[in-house]
């Protein structure tokens, strides 16, 4: 699928204190298997999409570098139950003690993945791209986004400085729309891109005249966005440059029949936490083989 993880030096930090949360002052086992070699691989106990492959190398080598990781599975690639997705080879002593910190990461992932990929599939061929949110786990956020782009997702903002969106309390306490995308516009880096969010059809027009690059269109049933979605797009166009505008449903169930709908009312992007919030670990084993 194309989806590459960045190890990042403050990514591999965060991997490095997983691992020892649960080494603690050491694993008291580790005597059993002094000098022993072993071999095992990970299987698959349910159907979904594999995530978190990438991070059993890293870990393992924090406790031997010369352990060897053949990943057999592709990250975001659909698996079944019984199905070997990795191999790995190096210190009996390290095997044991990175397996628990690496499965539950790849669980969670997969898991997320898995969710991504079912809320996809009920999008293929509308043009309408599934993104996440800003809600994560705090620590895991860019993994749980990364599990969202394995399963065919799009990742929305990072952080909050990745893109200024105006919601509620911003229009509130800002004086309205107008006010609230001026100011940001005013002082924000140049590629920064300005994000209302609108509860009404009065603020989604009001973004659109004030220069927004995206409107999130929040709790919109299908049959009002079928209406108002034609309306933005002819007043997008006919701001001065015709600087397209993203339009972007949020607050949507996501159920099939509910994302059909939405995405046929000519959005371009249907925002949801489910994923992240709602999913289900996918199971998985290590397996020794000696």
């Amino acid at each position: 699928m194309g989806v590459s993880l960045d190890l990042t030096p403050q990514l591999r930090a965060q991997l490095q204190g997983w691992l020892a949360e649960d080494l603690g002052r050491g694993d008291l086992s580790a005597p059993a298997l002094q000098g022993c070699a072993g071999r095992a691989h990970w299987i698959a106990k349910a159907e979904g999409r594999f995530c978190g492959g990438v991070l059993l190398e890293p870990l393992l080598h924090q406790l031997d570098p010369r352990a060897q990781v053949r990943l057999l599975v592709a990250e975001g690639a659909p698996v079944m139950p019984g199905q070997r997705l990795l191999e790995l080879e190096g210190s009996a002593a390290a095997l044991v003690a990175v397996e628990r910190t690496a499965l539950n990461l790849a669980m969670r992932l997969s898991g997320i993945a898995t969710a991504t990929a079912v809320l996809v599939a009920e999008l293929a061929g509308t043009g309408v791209q599934l993104a996440d949110t800003r809600k994560t786990t705090p620590g895991l956020r860019v993994l749980e986004k990364y599990a969202v782009r394995c399963g065919g997702g799009v990742n929305h903002r990072m952080g909050l400085d990745d893109a200024a969106m105006l919601k509620e309390n911003h229009l509130a306490w800002a004086g309205g729309v107008r006010a609230a995308v001026a100011a940001v516009q005013a002082s924000a880096p140049w590629p920064a891109r300005v994000i209302v969010e609108a509860e009404t059809e009065q603020q989604a027009c009001e973004a659109v005249d004030a220069g927004a690059d995206g409107v999130l269109l929040d709790e919109f049933s299908p049959e009002a966005l079928l209406a108002l979605v034609p309306q933005l797009r002819q007043r997008a166009a006919s701001r001065v440059g015709a600087a397209p505008v993203v339009l972007e449903a949020s607050g949507v169930q996501p159920e099939p029949e509910q994302l059909a709908a939405y995405a046929a009312t000519g959005i371009d992007l249907i925002s949801t936490s489910a994923p992240v919030t709602r999913s289900r670990w996918l199971d998985l084993s290590m397996r020794f083989a000696g």
